[in-house]
């Protein structure tokens, strides 16, 4: 299968999560994907979440329609093979601390010597430069400094951080757009993506609001400072649901569906943010209606109105939702490791060059032999280079 990607060759030389998930984006749409792995110390994203019978179930999903190989960069020999690599590729992404690469003699200016088109986005917690450059730093360094995390959590509980790599997976949708407009330009370039800015730039309209202002946004649990009610709300039959009025229609019909028409014709019910400063009243007349209501009397009757309702899902209600099975959201995949495998599928669909999901992750090194051969290497050196940790 191909894609709109195809031709162009990507070397993830990167690890964990956000480096690795934004070249699985790139892999997605058709883009030859090679993994760079240390031959000893693989990407230690194959040591999280659970695994069965020994083999990662999460690698499955981040090392999709990549080959995979093992290279030790911090030799000398490994250095060159990674050069000659480079001057096949289109794209480099790795995410070493600043300088790093320039100790082995792999910086950008020896790689673009080796291929001046290359475009390569060094991924980090906090960018190249700067007096944090040289930290250590993951995704949940991000989410405290951007202020996510202040954000989060009931106003009288402590700042919350998510239970996933929000800020990293954040960051690789940002990674893989920056190496569309970097092959775009057409010429070779250095993309400096820090971990701590994509995140803060979704955050809205904060730092304008408090140069302006000095208002800074407090916790608010589910509720928003924009509009009401907005909130989860529990069910007769225990369930949680979710409901949302961004829009001044959708108030109007939640609030005449619970019984309250009254409050529609209160001054401050006809401006989202006024509304948010009323969330109590709103919050209470919302949760006696649904608390009153099985879950399925509730949606169907929010459906009804043409109101926004979504049912509070874990991870089994979003495999039996009708939507994202007309969507196809999730695709089984044959893996030769585990047999049919359950996975996000690609991002978006696109009707005339459509994504795919080729093969799942595959084991550590196992594309090593044909990888290297593809740059000249022989059965004899590849055998030399084993003997010496190198591959």
């Amino acid at each position: 299968m191909t894609g709109p990607l195809t031709g162009i060759r990507v070397l993830d030389v990167s690890t964990l999560f956000a480096g690795p998930l934004a070249a699985t984006f790139l892999g997605d749409f058709g883009a030859d994907v090679i993994k760079v792995e240390h031959p000893r110390k693989p990407d230690a994203a194959r040591g999280h979440g659970p695994a069965k019978d020994g083999v990662n179930l999460w690698w499955k999903t981040l090392g999709r329609n990549k080959r995979t190989v093992t290279i030790d960069l911090g030799k000398l020999a490994g250095a060159a093979l990674l050069l000659e690599l480079a001057a096949t590729a289109d794209v480099l992404i790795e995410n070493f601390r600043p300088g790093t690469l320039e100790r082995w003699g792999v910086g950008p200016a020896e790689l673009h010597a080796a291929n001046p088109r290359l475009v390569i986005a060094r991924v980090t917690a906090f960018g190249q430069f700067g007096p944090y450059a040289a930290r250590p730093g993951f995704g949940s360094l991000a989410e405290a400094m951007s202020g996510f995390a202040a954000l989060t959590g009931e106003p009288d509980g402590p700042p919350t951080l998510p239970p996933f790599g929000l800020a990293d997976g954040i960051a690789a949708l940002a990674t893989a757009y920056a190496v569309m407009v970097g092959l775009r330009a057409g010429t070779g370039q250095v993309i400096d993506m820090a971990i701590i800015e994509p995140i803060l730039m979704l955050l809205g309209g904060q730092i304008t609001a408090y140069d302006q202002l000095g208002h800074v946004q407090p916790r608010t649990g589910n509720r928003s400072v924009n509009n009401a009610p907005r909130n989860v709300y529990r069910t007769a039959d225990g369930e949680w649901v979710a409901v949302s009025t961004s829009s001044q229609s959708i108030a109007e019909r939640v609030i005449r569906l619970v019984g309250r028409p009254e409050l529609v014709a209160r001054p401050w019910f006809a401006s989202g943010h006024q509304r948010a400063q009323h969330a109590d009243e709103l919050d209470a007349a919302v949760s006696m209606w649904i608390a009153a209501r099985p879950a399925t009397e509730v949606v169907a009757e929010f459906e009804k109105a043409q109101a926004a309702i979504s049912r509070v899902y874990d991870v089994r209600g979003v495999l039996s939702d009708p939507q994202y099975a007309a969507l196809g959201t999730v695709r089984t995949v044959e893996d030769d490791e585990l047999g049919p495998v359950k996975m996000q599928n690609v991002l978006f669909r696109m009707s005339e060059t459509p994504g795919a999901i080729r093969w799942p992750g595959r084991p550590h090194g196992q594309d090593s032999d044909e990888v290297l051969a593809s740059i000249g290497v022989t059965r004899e050196q590849l055998a030399a280079l084993r003997e010496s940790g190198i591959v």
